[in-house]
């Protein structure tokens, strides 16, 4: 039923794509990452919860389409629904129902707890297309508040050298992710952000999600930032854009942390151990859960997740795509 084409993955018995890379008449998007959400389609088919986060990334006059979650839409053959994924605010897995049976697209998932978006919801299918970007025995995520201390310790250790903490991470679900963590531990905390950022933590505001108080940095007049925590993306780290800091140290936050190698070659400080997609066990453990008889995986170690599938009987296989991105 889901086949890829050129433009990526393509149901003809619905005549839509799912997250396509290039621009096609009719497109069904599974999260506003850039990676997912690309301009010049036709037509957007969004879950209402991520419609003002399409909206940043494809601007006003892009034609958008907003679903609730579980909704069911008549697409030509087909029955098309989206559920939510757990990854970002407004995320979704697509579930297709037609002649071939059901299947789901689950697009980028997480099954960690987020206070930033709906969690994940288990969805019965025939064939299952799963990511696959940390699909090694060897990731297995700590618990999510044990980091958010982890942050806070090392900001309590640049406040008392008299340092700027710059923590970097993706700018849209990471940042709001550390901001709502922040919240909980620590509310009367001002966090400064690089511009990349003010727009989308705003988006998330917009739906009611709690985060500690922001400032953009370039509206902050000369601010003392020694032992004040600010958020970029990745790459501000080590851009002209830091000198405004003055004497600082560098963090990031991301699921490659967990491997020490990867931060030394990025020449991090600190790095702490924080995604937005699902763990080598929670991979498993979401596969049995939708009871498919028929697993694609796509983007990431998917050689390694295909060999165990097949190890433990279930019919799997490689899917390539252009998909990839933030972790």
């Amino acid at each position: 039923m889901i086949t890829v084409s050129p433009a990526g993955l393509y149901c003809a018995a619905g005549d839509f794509h799912i997250d396509p890379w290039r621009p096609v008449p009719r497109a069904v998007l599974t999260h506003a990452h850039a990676d997912h959400t690309r301009p010049g389609s036709q037509h957007y088919l969004v879950p209402s919860e991520g419609l003002d986060l399409t909206r940043v990334r494809l601007g006003a006059k892009a034609s958008l389409q907003a679903v609730s979650y579980g909704q069911k839409l008549r697409l030509g053959d087909v029955r098309v629904s989206l559920h939510p994924a757990g990854h970002i605010l407004g995320s979704a897995q697509v579930r297709i129902e037609g002649p071939d049976g059901v299947w789901v697209v689950s697009g980028d998932y997480k099954r960690d707890p987020d206070p930033t978006c709906k969690p994940f919801e288990v969805v019965r299918c025939d064939t299952f297309i799963t990511e696959a970007t940390f699909a090694l025995p060897c990731y297995r995520w700590p618990p999510v508040e044990e980091v958010i201390g982890e942050i806070l310790d090392w900001l309590d250790h640049c406040r008392r050298e008299g340092l700027a903490a710059l923590l970097c991470c993706y700018a849209l679900g990471k940042a709001q992710r550390v901001l709502a963590g922040i919240a909980r531990h620590d509310p009367g905390r001002r966090v400064y952000l690089h511009g990349a950022m003010v727009d989308l933590v705003e988006a998330y505001r917009t739906r009611g999600v709690p985060m500690a108080t922001t400032v953009p940095l370039l509206l902050a007049d000369k601010p003392p930032l020694a032992g004040e925590l600010v958020l970029a993306p990745p790459s501000a780290a080590g851009s002209p854009w830091c000198k405004r800091l003055g004497t600082h140290e560098v963090g990031f936050a991301s699921g490659w942390m967990l491997i020490r190698g990867q931060r030394r070659r990025q020449s991090y400080d600190r790095g702490f151990v924080l995604s937005d997609h699902a763990d080598w066990p929670a991979l498993i453990r979401t596969i049995r859960e939708t009871g498919a008889r028929r697993v694609l995986a796509t983007h990431g170690n998917t050689e390694a997740l295909v060999r165990y599938l097949r190890e433990q009987g279930v019919d799997a296989a490689a899917l390539a795509t252009e998909l990839g991105g933030e972790n």
